[in-house]
């Protein structure tokens, strides 16, 4: 299947009718949605006569359905804005559940590098250590890494019905933007079509019947968080930072961002907490200590647990064998089961909470 920049670029083959500049230029691909039931192309063309649009869609239709691996070409013609019909005054869409899946929780961070996706995939193999049934999804279209750290066996499959079929390793079914480009391909899509990918993952996988579903989300709190936490019916939120004030002061922001969506915080985890030598077995805390547990305290949500910097950590991660799963009994691993059993417990807590 073509990406939508690789189809956005056979789309500048076709012209206007009438002229030699190609309908990307003028503007009149408004998005591009690829799914495996098929390729839908949406055009936005105001004030062009009906017999352009027809030999336009005509034109879209063939170009598209000539790539290899496109199974179906859908082309949409979109109101443009004047006249579109006006959404009810503060209609938002409700957040929807995912079939067979009990628990949905997201792991964020208000910063990049923080080590986020590391704790997301750890905590996901420590929650099915501790007996549950676990998912874990990508959801960071620009920089996914978790297939890097569960690794690729295989590609991804379809149902009959066109529905993804997970991986699975160390006992986890996973989804990731990575098992569909390769290393050195850049990702460089507009926001509704990183929106788009994202629903598939959530709502057109066959994640099967889950205890939790744990979604490692891009680092931030922009849009593409948003979205997701508006669209998917949240559990609760688990953020990670790192000791530093700098790092803490986005640690607000993600508290804010579940707030806003009203998704209870379970919590927060402190990653490089610190490091203590293997030569002289002395602890140095190269990026202060102690930051998350205060922070977490005066913004009333738990704190879930500090995480010391450890070279078999990174190594797992580099290699595709994740601690968790590659040394359960490692101090990190122990650590990691903790923080996992006081997630589950807040969400057992808030299940029985909601149930009186």
């Amino acid at each position: 299947m073509p990406s939508p920049n690789e189809i956005l670029a056979e789309l500048k083959k076709v012209k206007y009718p009438g002229f030699t500049r190609d309908i990307v230029s003028f503007g009149i691909i408004k998005d591009i949605e690829v799914a495996y039931a098929g390729v839908t192309v949406a055009l936005t063309m105001a004030s062009a006569k009906p017999e352009v649009v027809e030999k336009i869609v005509a034109e879209v239709k063939a170009a598209v359905a000539a790539m290899p691996g496109v199974p179906a070409v859908n082309v949409q013609i979109e109101q443009p804005a004047q006249t579109a019909p006006r959404a009810a005054a503060g209609a938002t869409a409700h957040p929807r559940s995912i079939a067979g899946v009990k628990h949905i929780v997201a792991v964020a961070s208000g910063k990049g590098g923080v080590g986020k996706s590391t704790v997301a995939v750890n905590l996901a193999l420590a929650m099915h250590a501790l007996g549950w049934r676990v998912g874990l999804m990508d959801a960071d279209v620009y920089g996914p890494s978790v297939a890097m750290m569960v690794g690729v066996e295989k590609a991804v499959s379809l149902t009959p019905e066109r529905r993804m079929i997970p991986l699975e390793r160390y006992g986890i079914r996973y989804i990731s933007m990575a098992l569909f480009i390769n290393d050195e391909t850049a990702v460089i899509w507009r926001g509704p079509m990183v929106t788009k990918l994202e629903t598939e993952f959530l709502f057109n996988v066959e994640w099967g019947e889950l205890d939790c579903l744990v979604l490692d989300l891009p680092p931030g709190t922009g849009d593409a968080q948003l979205t997701i936490t508006q669209r998917v019916a949240l559990d609760g939120g688990v953020i990670v930072t790192t000791p530093q004030e700098i790092a803490l002061l986005d640690v607000k922001r993600g508290v804010a961002m579940f707030e806003e969506v009203h998704v209870p915080v379970l919590g927060v985890v402190e990653n490089m907490s610190y490091y203590v030598c293997r030569k002289c077995n002395h602890r140095h805390e190269i990026f202060a200590h102690g930051g998350g547990a205060r922070l977490a305290d005066s913004l009333h949500v738990p704190f879930l647990g500090e995480l010391p910097l450890v070279r078999e950590l990174r190594e797992g991660g580099d290699s595709a064998r994740p601690i968790v799963a590659a040394n359960p009994a490692h101090p990190i691993s122990v650590e990691f089961k903790s923080i996992a059993s006081k997630v589950i417990e807040g969400l057992d807590r808030a299940e029985a909470l909601h149930a009186s």
